[in-house]
């Protein structure tokens, strides 16, 4: 029998698992840090592995993009 999981969850799964990713990517030494992917390949890697349309996606990689910025967005 299929569980349907709900959506939110979904986008909650794919941003645990980037920010698991970039965990593990921060680790490597820095010999690899030129072959790692950007933040933007692995939003687009979650979005594509938890099947995330086109809005949360975007949403997701905002969400990365400013959790590290001290400054209010205007």
């Amino acid at each position: 029998m299929t569980t349907v999981i709900p959506h939110s969850e979904l986008v909650k799964r794919a941003a645990a698992w980037v920010a698991e990713r970039r965990a593990e990517l921060s680790e490597l030494s820095t010999q690899a840090a030129q072959t790692r992917p950007s933040l933007s390949d692995l939003v687009d890697e979650a979005g594509a592995r938890f099947n995330l349309g086109p809005l949360e996606t975007e949403m997701l990689l905002d969400l990365f993009r400013n959790c590290h910025t001290d400054q209010p967005q205007e």
